[in-house]
């Protein structure tokens, strides 16, 4: 495994279009959605919503100037000398499509490029969130999904099933709370 850095946006306002621009390709969401909601990230008034990405380093020398986002292939970034791709990311919002408004915030996006997976970095991300979050008052994330066994290995627990706007089935809720 390469190494690889935790970026939020909110430290690097340069990055939200090309962050908006990979999460928008690897979920099918609008972008726009994407921008507003790291458009309220970086204004810092309030712990949620926030958005992160784990960058892969490149083997190029890190940018000495860099905070400037770069679009090289979509997901190739500098930012504070650090250069790389994009090679995961996740979220934390209000509310991720389902009608337990009560449950909040959630964890939302979870996704690490395919040829990645199995080497912890989703793990590394889930940390990095919680802490993150506890660090902004918030002791306790939820989080929907279809997969089973998988958050387990990170700390969360199942809570119940919830029923996701315009779904058919019922989804998993699963919650961490930081101790």
């Amino acid at each position: 495994m390469k190494n690889y850095k935790i970026i939020s946006i909110r430290h690097c306002p340069d990055l939200l279009d090309v962050v908006a621009q990979w999460f928008h390709e690897k979920w099918q969401i609008p972008l726009e959605a994407y921008q507003e909601s790291m458009k309220e990230c970086l204004k810092n008034q309030l712990p949620v919503p926030q958005w992160y990405v784990a960058v892969e380093e490149s083997n190029s020398e890190a940018c000495m100037a860099g905070q400037k986002a770069e679009n090289m292939d979509n997901s190739a970034i500098t930012v504070k000398g650090f250069s790389g791709r994009i090679i995961g990311g996740l979220g934390v919002i209000a509310n991720d499509f389902h009608e337990r408004k009560d449950l909040t915030p959630n964890v939302c996006a979870v996704y690490v490029e395919e040829e990645f997976r199995c080497q912890g970095i989703a793990g590394s991300m889930l940390d990095y969130v919680c802490r993150d979050m506890e660090e902004r008052n918030i002791s306790t994330l939820y989080l929907i999904t279809d997969h089973t066994s998988f958050y387990e290995r990170y700390g969360w627990e199942f809570l119940c099933m919830v029923q996701g706007e315009g779904e058919a089935e019922l989804s998993r809720m699963y919650v961490h709370i930081m101790s």
